[in-house]
């Protein structure tokens, strides 16, 4: 791949050779791409006799524990000592599916004051130059599809096995909505075709992500969709948003709302669909269908977000109803 020149791949190479502490980190409120790179990269370092660690801000969706080696991440937000302490002492730092240091929440000056190397492997628009060696391809789908071209650009295709294969396959399929986003080209199925000779068995993931659901999760997405579901019709906008006293109620937990926003996205004649959660601050999700229904324009000029054209995120300082009718108001400027 064009990204990964043999000047870079040689500098990483040396990295492996010279370099004796690794750490790979992901942004703040993991998914499965973040997940799924991470994992992947770290069995694939500890074939290569890597000494590495997963240092996250947070922890993940519950939904991903089924995937080996997530049982090895230490989080900020519960080990904050543990973490600064494995990136102080680290030599290379994999930064992977975000493409600024402000992403990782309050690990991010400890990153940024690191003397260490630090690679990005991302898929995301306009990557800072925070980096030293930077690998960003926006074409992506998914930085879990950047893991898998690194490794064989690397020549270590032989070490691909079933446990790389289905972190890759998991970044994957969560962040191309199961295969259906406009990012999946025929380079994502060789990819998957690949991963499948060694091992990986698509139907074993899917039920794995899935058909994990808890009672809880289906009441509170039962409830988002039949009480919480408006159509804006003149923008073809469906917004859903949840309360933290809804939250509450329905016992949310980390994850139980991760693909909301698509089901609006869903519906008949919708080419937008905007999700908004009282957490804190009102965080924001937009989606949308075709090339020429960007949200990313959205998310940035009015909500201090942005991202994909068709898969962006965003944040609200203010009420869940001052978000909402904010969100009313600037969507005739995206018509």
């Amino acid at each position: 791949m064009q990204i990964f020149t043999e000047s870079k791949l040689t500098q990483v190479q040396n990295l492996f050779l010279e370099k004796k502490n690794f750490v790979i980190t992901a942004h703040k409120s993991p998914d499965g791409d973040s997940i799924g790179s991470s994992v992947a990269l770290y069995h694939y370092l500890k074939k290569k006799k890597i000494n590495v660690t997963i240092c996250h801000p947070d922890p993940h969706p519950y939904f991903l524990d089924w995937m080996k080696g997530t049982e090895t991440i230490i989080n900020y937000e519960q080990t904050p000592d543990a973490v600064k302490a494995k990136l102080e002492e680290a030599d290379v730092i994999f930064c992977l599916d975000f493409n600024t240091l402000n992403r990782i929440g309050g690990m991010s000056k400890v990153v940024e004051n690191s003397k260490a190397e630090k690679i990005m492997i991302d898929h995301h628009l306009h990557p800072s130059d925070e980096f030293d060696i930077n690998f960003s391809d926006p074409a992506s789908c998914s930085t879990a599809q950047l893991i898998a071209d690194f490794i064989l650009c690397m020549n270590d295709e032989q070490l691909l096995d079933e446990n790389i294969g289905e972190a890759i396959y998991t970044g994957i399929m969560t962040d191309t909505g199961s295969f259906r986003f406009s990012s999946v080209t025929s380079h994502t199925h060789e990819v998957i075709a690949l991963l499948m000779k060694y091992g990986v068995k698509p139907y074993k993931i899917h039920e794995a992500v899935f058909d994990t659901n808890t009672l809880d999760k289906l009441r509170l997405r039962s409830y988002a969709i039949n009480e919480k579901l408006e159509i804006i019709p003149d923008s073809q906008t469906a917004i859903i948003s949840l309360t933290q006293a809804e939250l509450k109620k329905y016992n949310y937990v980390k994850g139980d709302t991760e693909g909301l926003v698509n089901v609006g996205l869903s519906i008949n004649g919708i080419k937008r669909s905007i999700f908004l959660k009282e957490d804190g601050i009102i965080k924001i999700s937009f989606r949308s269908k075709g090339e020429n229904n960007p949200v990313n324009v959205m998310a940035a000029t009015h909500f201090e977000g942005g991202g994909h054209a068709n898969a962006s995120g965003g944040k609200w300082n203010g009420t869940l109803a001052e978000a909402i009718q904010k969100i009313k108001n600037v969507l005739p400027e995206y018509d």
